[in-house]
């Protein structure tokens, strides 16, 4: 064994610590003094009775005599020294923290009788302690506190004093979602059960989590009231709003009663474990149904509405939302007003409005009408720029010809693009005076340029109408004077119906020999005697220009030929008996008036 010399040495001792480890030293090997009166079987007795003291793993109390190298030396009131391994006493920095003549409570592991050595272990007899603490607390219902060091299959590792296993389900009141964040935190715990053969110890946090909840839940029943503003942890995220924990009571924050304001999802505002105040709105003491408000903390904007929007004010806000019928503009948070489709442009047709606005754009506006109790605004945003209709009328006067170009073709007509997004309406019957058109995509394409004159400007209903064959002379004003009652006129027959024929005279003007003035034979229907494209000679009977008509006859001809022959032969006839004239006289007076 090293003497104190080299033990000082080697720990750097102080001088009071090395004379008092000598004479310690001397004091355990000096021989025992024997008086007359004792005997060698007293002194085997006392050897015997001190031998007897010591079992493995036993836990004695020893004084700490000194330190060397390798072990710390410890009076258990053995014959000799007990060991302790050095690294026992070392901290996490390698530090040995250890004094003389401190006491430590330490463990037998093993002596040796012979080589009067006892190895000794201060770590074995704090886990004995453990094992006996864990035993109290555990017949006392108590509480030990532990930190979790690892996950492990099935729930956590737990340090305290002694590796002990804290369930998954035994960790929260809730599933965990990320049990990682747990490893290295310090936690109070119920032992469940424990087994010291087997070093099984099994751990529970959520009894005591609980029991807290029990508690609080008492006392946030005694003292939960309507219009009471709290304090509350978000507990869970649903669609339709948030579970909110005010102690041991939960309560639903609807997502009506978030914001006065727009709220899409609530996990836009909140993450659970949020803390955040609300206010009792109601509270069913049987059913135990709370109803929290967020919003109802602030007053409701639309109480000042009126008078911060009034009705004709310019005011600015941002898109929140569009529909299929307008755009929804947030003013302030609570208060959104809505864009009509219709009153986004003064000329455009608009029909989306992610045409004109996008979600997220700021922009302007005026206030159109206001309904604080509906909690509506109408705005517009075309009434902030000045309406290209009540200035329209002034720079084209009806009667102007103006030149733009074919935007669109319908079946009813063309649109011409004029200026400032306005189009005219060329209607299809103002195409041309004098064809027959089935579509105007038969004379004209998009994107044509054309001319035309202005015929009607309606401001209120925003029409502006124009005219192409407006341009030019209208033929049938004239048709008079070409075609004038009684003339005879050759054409191509162009259409056959039931009730006449249709013959053209020249290009886009015709005219009709109805059925009753094809022939003196009474005709049922032309179709029979006609086709398109025969060549017929007719008279003309009359002529109405407003109406666009003219009427023809084939019967006249021939009766005004069958009157030229009779006549012919009157002349080149030889004198009669009056008898014979009288007849011939009532032929053509009959003939006359048929």
């Amino acid at each position: 064994m090293n003497n104190i010399a080299e033990i000082n040495e080697n720990n750097n001792m102080n001088t009071e610590e090395i004379e008092t480890a000598e004479e310690v030293k001397k004091s355990r090997k000096s021989e025992p003094v024997l008086t007359g009166e004792e005997t060698m079987d007293e002194l085997m007795g006392i050897y015997e009775e001190s031998f007897k003291r010591f079992e493995e793993g036993q836990v004695v109390t020893g004084t700490i005599i000194a330190v060397d190298r390798d072990h710390v030396l410890v009076d258990v009131g053995y014959k000799s020294e007990g060991q302790i391994a050095i690294h026992e006493f070392r901290d996490e920095q390698g530090n040995v923290n250890v004094n003389l003549d401190d006491k430590v409570e330490v463990m037998v592991e093993s002596w040796d009788e012979e080589e009067e050595t006892v190895i000794l272990s201060k770590e074995k007899a704090a886990k004995v302690k453990v094992w006996d603490s864990i035993k109290d607390i555990y017949e006392s219902d108590g509480t030990i506190e532990g930190v979790i060091t690892s996950r492990v299959k099935g729930g956590f590792s737990v340090d305290i004093g002694l590796p002990a296993f804290l369930p998954g389900s035994q960790a929260d009141l809730r599933p965990i979602r990320n049990m990682d964040e747990m490893v290295g935190q310090t936690y109070i715990f119920k032992i469940l059960k424990y087994n010291r053969k087997r070093s099984n110890i099994v751990l529970s946090r959520r009894i005591i989590l609980e029991n807290q909840r029990e508690q609080a839940r008492t006392e946030t029943l005694d003292s939960i009231e309507t219009d009471k503003v709290m304090i509350g942890v978000v507990k869970n995220i649903t669609e339709y709003g948030v579970f909110v924990d005010l102690g041991g009571v939960d309560g639903l924050l609807h997502i009506t009663d978030i914001s006065w304001g727009r709220v899409k999802h609530p996990s836009e505002l909140f993450s659970v474990g949020d803390k955040i105040k609300v206010k009792i709105l109601s509270f069913d003491f049987e059913k135990e149904r709370v109803s929290l408000g967020m919003k109802q903390l602030t007053p409701d904007p639309w109480t000042t509405a009126q008078t911060k929007y009034p009705v004709g004010s310019k005011v600015k806000g941002k898109v929140v939302s569009l529909t299929d019928y307008g755009a929804f503009v947030e003013l302030e948070e609570g208060v959104e007003g809505l864009i009509h489709v219709s009153e986004m442009s003064w000329t455009r047709k608009v029909r989306h409005p992610s045409k004109m606005v996008s979600v997220g754009e700021e922009i302007e506006a005026v206030v159109l009408d206001l309904k604080p109790d509906n909690r509506r605004i109408s705005l517009g945003i075309k009434q902030t720029m000045e309406n290209p209709w009540e200035v329209i009328s002034e720079k084209y006067p009806v009667g102007t010809v103006i030149e733009g170009k074919i935007k669109n073709i319908t079946d009813f007509g063309l649109f011409i693009g004029i200026d400032d997004d306005i189009d005219g309406l060329v209607h299809i019957s103002d195409i041309s005076w004098t064809k027959r058109i089935k579509h105007p995509s038969e004379i004209y394409k998009k994107n044509d340029i054309i001319q035309a004159v202005v015929l009607d400007i309606d401001k209120a209903s925003e029409r502006f109408s124009l005219g192409i064959k407006q341009t030019q002379p209208d033929p049938w004003v004239t048709v008079g004077d070409r075609y004038r009652v009684g003339t005879e006129i050759s054409g191509l027959i162009t259409n056959v119906t039931d009730f006449g024929v249709f013959v053209e005279l020249e290009e886009g003007i015709e005219g009709l020999v109805h059925v009753s003035e094809i022939s003196k034979e009474k005709i049922k229907t032309p179709v029979d005697q006609f086709k398109p494209g025969d060549h017929i000679t007719a008279r003309v009977m009359n002529i109405n220009s407003d109406e666009r008509r003219i009427g023809l006859s084939i019967k006249r001809l021939e009766i005004e030929e069958e009157q030229e022959n009779v006549q012919d032969l009157v002349k080149n006839a030889k004198p009669a008996t009056s008898s014979f004239g009288e007849l011939l006289r009532d032929n053509l007076q009959e003939a006359s008036k048929s």
